[in-house]
């Protein structure tokens, strides 16, 4: 699958507005709009790593690429498996966790 429509794929599924996404890394609704529809050439690397971050995917997946999960950290492939298993409720409130760790961790630095 291609950048552009996994982008848009996403976006749809988060029930993100062109323009919240925009917001949120720091872009203008038409580039995003020129992303989803293949017409921007080579985004930085830098808005790639936050569009990935938004949606919560790796660039890899971002990319339209699976990442060979054999190289990942085993327990953390094994703690994927089983959010996997979890309702959409619960899913959320781990996501949820996960951005005040985040947090967290950027104000210890």
């Amino acid at each position: 699958m291609s950048f552009a429509k996994r982008l848009h794929e996403l976006r749809v599924k988060q029930r993100l507005s062109l323009q919240q996404v925009a917001d949120k890394v720091g872009i203008s609704k038409a580039h995003v709009w020129n992303l989803e529809k293949g017409q921007a050439d080579n985004p930085s690397m830098e808005l790639v790593m936050k569009l990935a971050d938004l949606f919560r995917v790796s660039v890899a997946d971002l990319a339209g690429e699976n990442p060979d999960a054999a190289d990942q950290d085993p327990e953390i492939v094994a703690i994927f498996r089983d959010l996997k298993e979890l309702k959409e409720e619960d899913r959320d409130l781990v996501r949820g966790m996960m951005e005040q760790l985040k947090r967290r961790q950027k104000t210890k630095q």
